[in-house]
């Protein structure tokens, strides 16, 4: 059977900036097998996951690209999880849930997918997806189809061996913790109230934390302080509650995003000697943006 896709696909509405052209072809692979051959065929094609923290270009993306969103099986034996890279954060922490299985609770206010939360060592409430993973399959360019164990993926903050190294998350195994449903839905509660009084929801259209948090500042604070609230470009704007969110107020373009970040970065550059990092991705062939994007993450 011949692996879905789609060509000239309008990826905007997918994208929680709602932001974003067309994509030359777009592939959805539903298992491991097709979507290695894919890798195999097309060394330079991107992958995507649940576009929650990917500003694509509103010119669009002249290349193939991968998204994960039929790689969606979860698999629940004893305290032992399966997850497949395209599962949505929220579902896979409901599920777990429901079997009593508890140390996925800060997931339920991710909008990420299980791929690029391992890829970014995701993090919140006091724990990260490393601290239950077991291990992840993947493919690497070098190595081919691999599975790795914890202790050889070189987690740290927001980090992991996969941004130096060629490396696609396929699936991701946990060893998760019996405990009483009420108590992990109550924790899951507690998280999405957080959540809630701290970050947009998705009715702000947005890409979560902009930038990396330097150690010992958090980039929220620093931001704040170089009068980052009152920062606009076209229609995207900095979040008035928390400075290291960048909201789209309307019809806003990757440029108008890219252009107020590299103003937020250079005013703390200035103030505080801090180069901020990015701790979003960019897609797309226009070479205006890939310029500004390469000074985005000079060091």
């Amino acid at each position: 059977m011949a692996i879905k896709s789609e060509k000239n696909f309008d990826i905007k509405n997918l994208t929680s900036f709602k932001i974003g052209g067309k994509i030359n072809e777009v592939f959805f692979p539903d298992n491991i097998a097709d979507f290695v051959q894919l890798l195999q065929t097309y060394p330079n094609i991107q992958v995507l996951g649940n576009l929650s923290n990917t500003l694509v270009s509103s010119k669009g993306y002249d290349g193939k690209v991968i998204l994960t969103s039929e790689m969606n099986k979860i698999e629940i034996e004893g305290n032992t999880v399966s997850a497949g890279c395209g599962v949505k954060g929220p579902k896979l922490s409901q599920e777990v849930c429901k079997t009593g299985l508890s140390g996925l609770e800060f997931m339920i206010g991710f909008p990420g997918s299980v791929g690029g939360e391992v890829y970014m060592n995701a993090s919140a409430n006091g724990q990260s997806i490393s601290d239950k993973l077991r291990s992840v399959t993947c493919f690497s360019r070098k190595y081919g189809l691999i599975t790795y164990p914890k202790d050889k993926m070189k987690f740290d903050y927001r980090t992991s061996r996969c941004q130096n190294e060629d490396i696609i998350i396929l699936q991701a195994d946990f060893v998760l913790k019996q405990k009483p449903v009420e108590e992990i839905q109550e924790q899951m509660n507690n998280n999405l109230d957080f959540r809630r009084k701290h970050q947009p929801t998705l009715a702000l259209p947005n890409c979560g934390s902009i930038f990396k948090n330097p150690v010992g500042n958090p980039a929220g604070r620093l931001l704040e302080s170089v009068g980052a609230k009152e920062l606009m470009f076209g229609k995207a704007r900095v979040w008035r509650n928390h400075s290291n969110f960048i909201i789209n107020t309307g019809d806003a373009t990757s440029l108008d995003v890219l252009k107020l970040m590299w103003e937020l970065k250079q005013r703390v550059l200035e103030e505080y000697d801090i180069n901020l990092e990015p701790e979003i991705k960019f897609l797309g062939t226009n070479k205006e943006e890939i310029k500004l994007w390469q000074k985005l993450n000079q060091k």
